[in-house]
């Protein structure tokens, strides 16, 4: 594809701001924000930089399925070889985001509905088995910062809000039960479903259907119900999955 839309040139502040990058080619215009580019050539963790933000691109739908990661055009936007990109686009190809094809290129993975149903299923086992763990042990600053969550992805008017609040409010219940391991695979697994999700959410009315769900989860939890709150939260994501795999007509 000759026209993709990449997230580029953090900003060293206190954190990094990402902005989105215009067409590759267009002479000169970035966009209605203007910032002073950075440059990363002398940047020890430039891989690390490009990993995040085409990860970025691809979770948040900057990067459509099927668009073509070009390391000439990537490496020149963040001025940096091709070797740091190359090393990017390895590690999405082994999170699942990314998949190269032999004399092509590496390409934003599109997965086929029954990868995505797979996705949903192993979500609900493992996400579930989480917060049953969790559950037993939840802390109340956990369950203040799921409550903050909650709110705001209610009252959230963007998908990129909608996915922000969303996996915010149930990484703050799994966090609750300390399992590193768990959160790893999960984050993997939600790195692969949202960018799908966002879709489902802005066609239909997933949105209020996943709050009062959220609701439901929250009381659990504050109760200290963990059977519940894994029924609940596997019910949700499957739920989930059925009504993508509807929206995208499967």
């Amino acid at each position: 594809m000759n026209r993709w839309y990449c997230i580029l040139y953090p900003i060293y502040n206190s954190s990094y701001n990402l902005f989105r990058w215009p067409k590759f080619g267009d002479p000169g215009h970035i966009g209605p924000m203007k910032f002073e580019s950075t440059d990363l050539s002398q940047t020890r963790s430039a891989a690390d930089v490009v990993f995040a933000a085409l990860r970025t691109a691809i979770v948040n739908g900057d990067l459509e399925n099927g668009s073509q990661l070009r390391q000439e055009e990537i490496a020149t936007a963040f001025n940096v070889s091709r070797i740091p990109v190359r090393e990017a686009i390895a590690r999405l190809e082994q999170l699942g985001l990314v998949e190269t094809r032999r004399y092509k290129g590496a390409f934003v993975t599109d997965l086929p509905p029954q990868e995505i149903a797979e996705i949903f299923r192993l979500r609900a086992l493992v996400e579930s088995d989480a917060i049953r763990q969790a559950a037993r042990q939840m802390t109340g600053a956990a369950l203040s910062d799921a409550e903050t969550a909650h709110l705001a992805f209610a009252c959230a008017v963007t998908p990129t809000e909608w996915m922000e609040q969303n996996r915010r409010f149930h990484c703050a219940l799994y966090g609750a039960g300390g399992q590193r391991h768990y959160l790893g695979v999960i984050e993997n697994l939600l790195n692969l479903s949202d960018r799908y999700l966002r879709a489902q959410l802005s066609l239909t009315d997933g949105q209020q259907k996943a709050v009062d769900e959220h609701g439901l989860i929250l009381d659990a939890c504050r109760s200290g119900d963990a059977e519940r709150a894994a029924r609940l939260t596997a019910a949700h994501i499957e739920d989930a999955g059925r009504a993508l795999l509807t929206c995208l007509g499967h």
